[in-house]
């Protein structure tokens, strides 16, 4: 009798702890159900390493995440929507960039504010726009020597 409690109470645990790691990895995962906020709209060029869940920051702080990225097949850019949080009004000449947290890091969606006394109402789409550097690119640029001077 009391072996069967113990295995109870050892499957109970198993399944608490399995149910808490399904919502850590869900809401890590950026499936959460939260949609407190509004919605804001960005067209890039290149949006390499952003999907849904990815942060949207504001001077490093998150401040939303990606809710949608989709191909816009006549513009052939990468049409993406991120929700921000209620309460942070983003001036209407802000720019928004796709940057990456370092040399092995992932990327995320950064909001550089402007100067402008009006702010973008939800659903906007913001215009000034910088999509993702791929650091390849760069290295064969920087190895290749492009705009160096050359002794003859």
């Amino acid at each position: 009798m009391a072996s069967e409690t113990t295995e109870i109470v050892v499957g109970g645990a198993v399944l608490a702890l399995a149910i808490g790691f399904g919502v850590y990895a869900s809401q890590a995962a950026g499936f959460s159900t939260s949609t407190a906020g509004y919605t804001l709209n960005a067209s890039f060029r290149s949006a390499e390493g952003v999907q849904v869940g990815t942060d949207v920051r504001l001077a490093g702080v998150k401040i939303g995440t990606v809710t949608g990225i989709e191909l816009n097949p006549k513009t052939f850019r990468a049409v993406t929507s991120f929700s921000i949080a209620n309460g942070i009004e983003i001036p209407d000449d802000s720019a928004v960039l796709v940057s990456s947290e370092g040399l092995l890091g992932g990327n995320f969606i950064e909001i550089s504010p402007g100067g402008s006394p009006m702010n973008y109402t939800a659903g906007a789409e913001i215009e000034d726009t910088q999509g993702a550097v791929s650091l390849i690119s760069l290295l064969l640029k920087f190895v290749g020597g492009s705009g160096g001077s050359s002794s003859e």
